[in-house]
């Protein structure tokens, strides 16, 4: 019977030491990340034998996996928003505000107007226009250095994520030689390492596990591609950029290092690298190609009003700005030797939406123009383009009627069908804008014609100052090739006679009279100006235009360039009618700075939700699996009471056995 006590006390000492010493494991790891907290328990006594204790994690993977998924919708907003609020910080600042060097620039062709012989006057508009273009360089320049930022953390986050990758994939190899066997209860280590590996690549990226054969977890995107898989393979991260190597794209090196290109879709990708490739996409883009966008429908407007003016020198206008060309961007797959290069064409800068352009070759001397959103999906309908003389413009489109977006394209060397280029004339063009001229002589404020009402006119009729709409008609310096032009009425009750001393043209007019030099027709029509006779011409009445020579303190160009401030010149979307589809310069700032603050503000709002349900889910997590002290006292208490009962066993086997060996001597 001693024996049996000797034997039962003797197992209930090592039991309860190896539970004091799962709780001492416990107690000692309460502040080692990543630990789950052990329990040891025994079966029942048989044969007044203590049954075998066996030790094990205190895991819920159900909680587990909640917790890495809250944990990456956390990373990405905490991501976005910290990168976003940097951004809406200095956009809105008001010395960073373009709107700001618009309303000085043209407030000080406001001032012009009123002394337009004045070189000091003009001189101020030539200084703001340099500090508008200073204004969007820096701007631009903001943008710029926040895209190198993006590109450096993604290449620190992917090489993080592909050194998890491979511990995982290492230490599912590791869990595979002892799962099943007796060293499995003491290597919980690893599957608490694989875990804290699995729980750091959720704050990345998110992704999604499953148990595999023999202990091994199975890691893959939350898009659905594997990452880690069975028998120690997995897939890597990389980043390259086709065709623009300064943006980086995400892709994963699969079926032994060939890269095929993830749906980098930021609904689902979450953890850091999503968050920064949604603030790219979502905020950094947009905003670099409408700062390039604002600016060059701003200047191809300007340029045009100015050219239809006249200089302090008594010459037609020319460029005050000059517009950036761009290189295309060639795909790595493309096998001609063609190149292009992208601008405005002149005058169509309004017809420029803020968006990047795809061009591919579908013979070797057509073309298709798509513009695409800011993650390169195509946005509106495709046009078709010949390549006429190396050129691609608005008047190559085919069918005729079609839309260049704005774009001018010059192509060299020879194409293949397939070769695409993608052209970022925006982004390129928001800090390369410069001015085209210093000379503040070369502000053209005035009309290059003059019209009068002859003195001796017996009606109340009046001839408008008339519309310039082309610059090439007139000579340098400003003149009319056949000199000035004679409007007459020569007979009742309609009849007009339009003559420049080598043209004359008589037709039939209802008063008001609109567009004459259009209503009378002949060589007329071709000329660069128009205008009106308002009222009732008397038989026998005359007007005049003639070049406006001297005319320095005319303004009346001036006025229409000051009147670009408040015209709709600046595209809104690549769809959409004409008649509600731009808006002013000031407008489309004030949107850009609207957006970057409202996307920033419903990520702060979503990421402080995302931010109570991680903590939540973490409270979860550890009630379950994390170390409760309080506990692992009272079961350290509880474990020590029950050794020292099994030693007090232990005793009297003992002495019950000297006993009997001292009766039997």
């Amino acid at each position: 019977m001693s024996f049996n006590i000797y034997d039962i006390a003797n197992a209930g000492i090592r039991a309860n030491s190896q539970l004091l010493q799962t709780t001492s494991k416990n107690i000692a790891n309460v502040n080692t990340e990543g630990y789950v907290r052990e329990r040891t328990e025994f079966t029942t006594m048989i044969d007044n034998q203590v049954g075998r204790g066996e030790t094990y994690r205190l895991l819920n993977e159900f909680a587990q996996k909640q917790l890495n998924r809250d944990t990456s919708s956390k990373a990405f907003f905490d991501q976005f928003v910290t990168e976003a609020s940097r951004m809406d910080s200095l956009f809105s600042e008001e010395s960073n505000s373009v709107s700001t060097s618009v309303n000085s620039f043209f407030n000080n062709i406001q001032e012009s107007l009123n002394q337009p012989s004045s070189n000091v006057a003009r001189s101020l508009v030539m200084t703001d226009a340099q500090n508008l273009i200073d204004q969007m360089d820096r701007l631009s320049g903001i943008v710029s250095e926040q895209k190198a930022v993006v590109n450096e953390q993604l290449e620190i986050f992917s090489e993080e994520a592909n050194n998890l990758i491979q511990s995982i994939s290492e230490l599912n190899s590791q869990i595979v030689a002892v799962d099943g066997t007796d060293r499995e209860s003491l290597s919980s280590s690893l599957y608490n390492e694989r875990d804290k590996a699995i729980r750091d690549l959720s704050e990345l990226i998110d992704i999604e596990t499953l148990d595999g054969s023999n202990g091994e977890k199975q890691v893959y995107l939350g898009t659905g591609e594997a990452l880690v898989m069975e028998n120690g393979t997995f897939n890597l991260f990389s980043l390259t950029g086709d065709p623009d190597p300064s943006f980086q794209e995400l892709k994963l090196d699969v079926n032994g290092g060939k890269a095929v290109q993830l749906e980098v879709d930021t609904g689902k990708l979450k953890g850091k690298i999503g968050g920064l490739l949604s603030f790219r996409d979502d905020i950094l883009v947009p905003a670099h190609n409408q700062l390039g966008q604002m600016g060059l429908a701003l200047a191809d407007a300007f340029n045009q009003q100015n050219h239809l003016g006249m200089t302090a020198n008594g010459e037609m206008g020319g460029d005050i700005f000059a517009i950036p060309s761009t290189n295309g961007l060639a795909y790595q797959a493309n096998t001609g030797n063609a190149s292009m290069t992208a601008t405005v064409e002149a005058g169509f800068g309004s017809s420029l939406p803020a968006s990047d352009f795809v061009i591919s070759y579908t013979s070797p001397t057509t073309v298709e123009i798509q513009a695409v959103d800011n993650k390169g999906e195509p946005i509106g309908a495709v046009t078709t383009a010949d390549v006429v003389g190396g050129v691609i413009d608005s008047s190559t489109i085919t069918p005729a009627g079609g839309e260049s977006f704005g774009l001018e394209l010059n192509v060299s060397g020879t194409a293949n069908v397939g070769d695409k280029f993608m052209v970022k004339l925006n982004s390129h063009a928001s800090g390369n804008l410069e001015l085209a001229t210093n000379r503040p002589e070369d502000l053209a404020l005035a009309s290059p014609i003059r019209t009068a009402n002859d003195i001796n006119n017996t009606s109340d009729a009046s001839i408008s100052a008339g519309t310039v709409t082309d610059a090439g008609y007139f000579g340098s310096p400003v003149s009319l090739p056949n000199g000035s032009i004679t409007i007459s009425k020569t007979a009742e009750p309609d009849e007009y006679t339009v003559s420049d001393g080598v043209n004359t043209e008589t037709f039939n007019g209802t008063p008001p009279l609109k567009n004459v030099l259009s209503a009378a027709g002949g060589n007329f029509v071709n000329y660069g100006f128009d205008f009106d006779i308002e009222g009732t011409p008397a038989l026998g009445d005359t007007f005049t235009v003639e070049a406006n020579e001297g005319g320095i303190d005319d303004n009346r160009n001036g006025l229409l360039l000051a009147d670009i401030q408040n015209s709709n010149i600046v595209r809104r979307n690549v769809d959409g009618s004409a008649d509600n589809n731009h808006q002013t310069v000031n407008q489309a700032y004030t949107g850009l700075v609207s957006d970057i603050g409202v996307v920033t503000g419903q990520a702060q709002t979503n990421g402080a939700a995302f931010t109570a349900l991680a903590e939540q889910s973490e409270a979860w997590y550890e009630s379950l699996s994390g170390v409760n002290l309080d506990e692992e006292a009272a079961n350290l208490l509880r474990f020590q009471q029950s050794y020292a009962a099994s030693a007090q066993v232990l005793a009297t086997a003992r002495s019950v056995f000297d006993t009997l060996l001292s009766a039997a001597r």
